[in-house]
């Protein structure tokens, strides 16, 4: 189960870099900036995402040698 954790975590960092990188030149062109804000959102969103995977992978490893 704890791999199922990393697996998902590396895959929401991944979408997190993806959408920070999306973010950045988005600004950069001088696009939307409703479109800024709306990918700025998803960034804060998947953050929080993969904290909480971190967190239950920790938990999940800490009672699992129990």
């Amino acid at each position: 189960m704890s791999t199922v954790f990393n697996i998902l975590t590396v895959l929401v960092m991944i979408a997190v870099v993806f959408v920070l990188i999306r973010g950045l030149v988005n600004m950069m062109r001088g696009g939307s900036a409703n479109t800024s804000n709306k990918l700025m959102q998803a960034r804060v969103a998947l953050q929080f995402v993969a904290i909480v995977l971190v967190v239950l992978a920790m938990y999940y490893a800490r009672y699992k040698g129990s």
